[in-house]
C-alpha cells in the first residue's frame, strides 16, 4: 500500500458504508468503493499523524521528567540549602512540563470530542 492509498480496512468500511445506504448489490452508487475508501484512508492517515505526534510529545515530557528526577553528580556534595535548592528548581520545572501536558491533554480531547477532564 502506498501513501494514501486505501488499506484493506478502508476498503471494507467502504464496502460497509455502501452496501448500508444502497444494497449488498450497490445498485445506484455513483461512486466507486476505492474512492469512498480512499476518504476513509485519509482521515484514518490524518489520526494515526496525530497519534505519532502525541507519542513523541508523551516521549519528550517522559523524558524530561526523567532527567529532571535524576540527581546531577554536583549534588553529592552539595550542601542542604543548596541541595533544597535545586530541588525547588527541578520541581517548578516538572510542574511547568505537567501544567503544559495537562493543557495539552484537553486540548486534545476536546478537538476529539471527548471533551476537557478536570485536573
Amino acid at each position: 500500500m502506498s501513501a494514501g492509498e486505501p488499506d484493506r480496512i478502508s476498503s471494507l468500511v467502504a464496502e460497509e458504508l455502501l452496501a448500508s445506504i444502497f444494497g449488498e448489490d450497490l445498485e445506484g452508487c455513483r461512486v466507486t468503493l476505492d474512492e469512498v475508501a480512499a476518504i476513509i484512508q485519509r482521515t484514518v492517515d490524518e489520526r494515526v499523524q496525530q497519534d505519532t505526534r502525541l507519542l513523541d510529545t508523551y516521549d519528550t515530557v517522559v523524558s524530561s521528567i526523567h532527567q529532571l528526577a535524576t540527581p546531577p553528580e554536583s549534588a553529592r556534595g552539595a550542601s542542604p540549602e543548596d541541595l533544597r535548592s535545586l530541588l525547588g528548581e527541578r520541581l517548578d520545572a516538572i510542574r511547568t512540563i505537567t501544567t503544559k501536558t495537562i493543557e495539552m491533554s484537553a486540548r486534545v480531547k476536546k478537538e476529539r470530542g471527548g471533551g476537557a477532564s478536570s485536573a
